[in-house]
This record gives C-alpha cells, structure tokens and sequence, in this order.
C-alpha cells in the first residue's frame, strides 16, 4: 500500500533523515579516525571482539582508509543501497560482536547505546529513498 506524504511530512521527514545520518556518520567517523590516530587500539579490538590476532598497524591504516572513503560516501548519500547498507551491517557486526559485555550491563552502560545507533543504521536502508536532504543523487 502507498501513500503519499504531506508536503509538511516529507520535509520533516527529510530533515530527521539528515540528522540520523549526520549522527551516524559522526561515530562512524571518530571509530575510523581511532585507526590512524590509535591503531594500537584497533588491533586490540579486533583481537577481542572479532577474534582476529595479529592485526598489524598496516592493516588498520588500510582498514581505516577503506572505511574512511565508506563513510564519506554514507554521508553523501551516494550509492545509498550499498553505503547504507554495509554501514549497518558493519555496525550490526560490532554490536552483536560486543554480546558478552550486556550481560554485565551495569559495568557496560555504554555499549548499550550501539542499539539504537544500529536502530538508526536500520531506519536509514529502509527509508533510503526518502533520504535526499543534501546527498549526492
């Protein structure tokens, strides 16, 4: 069933797009510069939450420029069904990967707030469309 939104609705709509993704690309962002600015940090959460040891500082700066040119492209808006996506498929992965530390929930308040990002992540793919708030089309 479609609907047709308001003239009010779609701009209000458009604009609470624009804040999840510029609210999303913030922390996505800061996690991406963390790997230049710390790789050693990187390499110890790879090692910890994806079981990857042995992760060199190479490797995080390829990774963080990788991801780097990912979240710009998010930002954007550009190719939206697959920068939106694999965002919340990577986040996805880092909040599920993080599992444990939920159950000691009082000790870990703050992974807790990975639930509604990827919330976010989610809202975002599947209103990809009705994102145009200054993205590259």
């Amino acid at each position: 069933m479609q609907t047709t939104l308001s003239g009010d609705v779609q701009r209000k709509l458009q604009w609470s797009l624009l804040a999840l993704r510029l609210g999303v690309f913030l922390v996505m962002l800061v996690w991406t510069l963390d790997k230049f600015v710390n790789p050693g940090h990187s390499m110890k959460i790879f090692e910890k939450f994806y079981g990857i040891s042995g992760m060199n500082e190479v490797a995080a700066y390829i990774m963080g420029a990788l991801q780097l040119t990912l979240v710009f492209a998010f930002v954007l808006g550009f190719k939206k069904r697959i920068t939106y996506g694999i965002i919340f498929l990577m986040h996805g992965a880092s909040t599920l990967s993080a599992f444990n530390q939920y159950f000691d929930a009082f000790n870990n308040l703050l992974f807790f707030a990975a639930w509604p990002m990827w919330a976010a992540c989610f809202a975002l793919y599947m209103l990809r469309d009705e994102d145009t708030k200054f993205t590259v089309q």
